[in-house]
């Protein structure tokens, strides 16, 4: 993969929020592929399988006190789903030493961090973040085969809410990565149907276009906000002219 292009300390670490979420995807596709756990086993409330958590689909509310509803009926943001899924793997082990072993070290993010979950909470610099967009642009651990179910939508009729956007009618999301669909937000106009990626409230975001190949990464200083439903859009717009006319 080449680096088109950087702006800012590549070495400063930053909080990734709920980009947390991509990394600890990537690892649940390598206990797939690795036949420790697989992706329709079921292994949440109600019988809802590792997909149905890692694409929001499970009914578990955003945290532990929201009701739950039916599995597959809905897109419902959950880090607590993120969390149950985690427990359910690492048991007593550190999920940090988990994550390590298995994408971490593996691609060099050897300053990513835990500031308290592992779902939401990592902190790490650019150069780590940029490991990650390749690792979900290439899918270079993961088999061909679980590359493309861990990027494909899942469920992908079914209705939701992208946080920060609003409801959207259906909200394809893949076991990991939004996928845009028809969405008009923040992944803008000039991205295709099927691109994939993800976003946090510290205002970080990833966002990989496979048909082009290409991917942007972005950690911020500043929290998500209403700059960022704003202005986001037009930024990714031009990332993406910028990349696809090099």
């Amino acid at each position: 993969m080449e680096t088109v292009a950087t702006e800012g300390d590549r070495e400063r670490i930053y909080d990734w929020a709920s980009l947390s979420k991509l990394v600890v995807a990537v690892a649940v596709g390598i206990e797939h592929d690795w036949q420790y756990l697989k992706l329709d086993a079921p292994i949440g409330p109600a019988n809802s399988t590792v997909s149905d958590l890692l694409a929001h689909a499970s009914g578990v509310g955003i945290d532990a006190s929201a009701p739950t509803q039916p599995v597959g009926q809905r897109r419902i943001y959950s880090t607590y789903g993120y969390d149950l899924l985690v427990k359910r793997i690492v048991k007593e082990r550190p999920p940090l030493e988990w994550l390590n072993d298995r994408l971490l070290a593996p691609v060099g993010m050897n300053d990513v961090t835990d500031a308290g979950s592992v779902t939401a909470g990592l902190r790490g610099s650019l150069a780590s973040a940029e490991a990650l967009a390749t690792t979900w642009l290439r899918g270079d651990l993961l088999s061909p085969d679980t590359f493309k179910r861990m990027r494909t939508a899942y469920l992908p009729e079914l209705n939701g809410v992208v946080p920060g956007f609003g409801s959207f009618s259906p909200c394809p999301w893949a076991l990991g990565p939004e996928v845009k669909g028809t969405k008009d937000h923040w992944m803008g106009s000039e991205w295709p149907a099927t691109s994939y990626g993800h976003f946090g409230k510290s205002g970080a975001l990833l966002l990989v276009d496979p048909v082009a190949a290409v991917a942007i990464v972005a950690l911020s200083s500043e929290a998500f906000g209403p700059w960022a439903t704003d202005q986001r859009p037009t930024w990714t717009n031009e990332m993406h002219r910028r990349l696809v006319s090099r």
